[in-house]
């Protein structure tokens, strides 16, 4: 059997090691460098958000539109169930469990008769759910007072803060103009 040349061997060499430390990655104990790196998974809202304050600005004897002005197109209507109008919600975002709401509104002679469901979020606890940046602490105050600036000037520069002097005039406007056409024409 020839002998192989030096190069394609080492080339063999190398490509089998990372095979194996790569392999092993994935069955150490599942908490490898594969499990580290995750893709972006965006945010999904499904159905209609219903709040706090739009169930309570239902009442008792509203006419359908009047139902559908203040909760929106019900998600879910059926023909075998025309009495009766669903909202579902579900909103499901990466690292957490999904959020599921269900509110049904019930008709009786095609007038609002009650509602039944989950308990719904107000506007503002809800949009606090959706915030998931971390914060970074107080935000710095950024402009600097003139004193601090003088204190600036006169560290870096040994010398002593001189106030600003006015900037030049501009120069006059012309009082004629070109025409904006060629006289030619």
């Amino acid at each position: 059997m020839p002998a192989m040349p030096l190069r394609p061997m080492r080339s063999a060499l190398v490509a089998a090691a990372a095979i194996v430390v790569l392999s092993g990655c994935s069955t150490a104990g599942g908490n490898g460098l594969l499990n580290a790196i995750t893709p972006y998974k965006v945010s999904v809202v499904q159905g209609n958000f219903v709040s706090k304050e739009q169930v309570d600005a239902l009442q008792k004897g509203m006419s359908r539109d009047q139902v559908r002005n203040v909760l929106g197109t019900p998600l879910v209507t059926s023909l075998f169930h025309s009495d009766r109008w669903d909202y579902v919600f579900t909103l499901k975002r990466q690292g957490v469990e999904p959020q599921k709401r269900h509110l049904t509104v019930y008709f009786r002679n095609d007038m609002m008769d009650r509602v039944e469901g989950d308990p719904m979020p107000s506007e503002s606890e809800f949009v606090s759910t959706l915030d998931t940046h971390k914060r970074l602490g107080k935000v710095p105050r950024l402009e600097a007072t003139d004193e601090e600036l003088r204190s600036f000037q006169a560290k870096n520069h040994n010398e002593p803060a001189a106030t600003p002097a006015a900037p030049a005039p501009a120069p006059a406007a012309p009082v004629n103009y070109p025409p904006l056409e060629s006289p030619s024409r």
